[in-house]
């Protein structure tokens, strides 16, 4: 929260695929900070199954990753302090799908969605990141152990199914407010800058590339100069929004 009176305008912050409410090299802390220091309070949490959160992260699939988020999205308009007309959204790649998704399950109670690196189509990017014998290995098995590279998680196969079912570009297309994506120049994902702008409903949209980072902004560099960018340029946004 930030220092003052409320009520405050308020972000609620969602996480990757595999990482926690604080995300890599702590950006999201990093962020909470910097928004609590502009007028903006925030909550971030941990999806069901990682972090310090309960739950079996085997059992994880996209819709309880948006039921939480759904969660997450009431009890910080419930909060004390918070002003439940000016909520921001925003997600970091796994977590920038969920960020779109919430915003087109509650366009009325979203005011504003930025997201960094986002995943754009769910079974492409699962296919790229993790092969087609994860696919079938879960198919076969049920459940297919993974590394990530960064930690080691098991998946079921509720999980590859449910990505099938889930379409980011129609999502955006349900969500008429401000939406804003921010990619680094080498990030993976920035194929889906153009079709994801061109598919949001709103008159305010906005893409913005940061050069010479990559999907996680070089957040683990000393000077980790690309991540204050994103998050300068994610903090302005959300000012002008909400």
């Amino acid at each position: 929260m930030p220092q003052g009176e409320g009520p405050f305008p308020a972000v609620l912050m969602l996480h990757g695929l595999g990482s926690t409410r604080n995300e890599i090299g702590n950006i999201h802390v990093d962020s909470a900070e910097v928004l609590a220091a502009s007028g903006i309070a925030s909550l971030r949490f941990d999806f069901r199954g990682f972090g310090k959160s309960d739950g079996d992260t085997g059992a994880f699939t996209l819709d309880r990753q948006n039921e939480d988020a759904l969660i997450g999205l009431d009890a910080l308009m419930a909060t004390e302090g918070v002003d439940p007309e000016r909520i921001g959204v925003m997600g970091f790649s796994f977590g920038g799908g969920a960020a779109i998704e919430l915003a087109a399950a509650r366009p009325d109670a979203v005011r504003s969605v930025v997201v960094w690196s986002p995943v754009g189509d769910y079974v492409a990017d699962m296919l790229d990141s993790l092969g087609q014998d994860a696919f079938d290995r879960a198919a076969e098995e049920g459940i297919v152990g993974l590394d990530l590279g960064w930690r080691t998680m098991a998946l079921k196969k509720g999980f590859f199914d449910s990505l099938f079912a889930h379409d980011l570009l129609a999502a955006l297309a349900a969500y008429p407010g401000p939406f804003m994506m921010i990619n680094g120049e080498d990030d993976f994902y920035r194929e889906y800058a153009a079709p994801m702008i061109e598919a949001a409903a709103g008159a305010d949209k906005k893409a913005l590339l940061i050069e010479g980072a990559d999907h996680i902004f070089h957040v683990y560099t000393p000077s980790r100069s690309k991540a204050f960018e994103v998050i300068e340029a994610t903090v302005k946004r959300f000012i002008e929004t909400l």
